[in-house]
């Protein structure tokens, strides 16, 4: 897992989110971000850490989200490392 990869996979993790409004609501109404506010800034790193953080606080749409990209569920976790706000030793 580089930097890069990591994006990828976030940028993976934003498509499916925001593929359910429930889920999507829910990133929102926990980011405090808003629709327009996410759409223009989704490439963020900031953004996308913090969409990363979403998932691996929700360990269903975490696991939902490992099984439809077919991912091993620590991906996210090692994903999350390269993004700002986490430091490597907390995953």
């Amino acid at each position: 897992m580089d930097r890069e990869k990591s994006e990828i996979l976030a940028l993976k993790a934003l498509t499916y989110v925001a593929g359910d409004e429930k889920r999507l609501g829910w990133l929102l109404t926990e980011t405090g971000l808003d629709p327009r506010n996410l759409s223009n800034s989704a490439d963020s790193d900031e953004i996308l850490a913090g969409v990363l953080d979403f998932l691996l606080a929700h360990e269903d749409i975490l696991i939902d989200f490992c099984n439809f990209e077919k991912l091993d569920a620590t991906s996210p976790a090692r994903a999350r490392r390269f993004l700002p706000g986490a430091p490597p030793e907390d995953f």
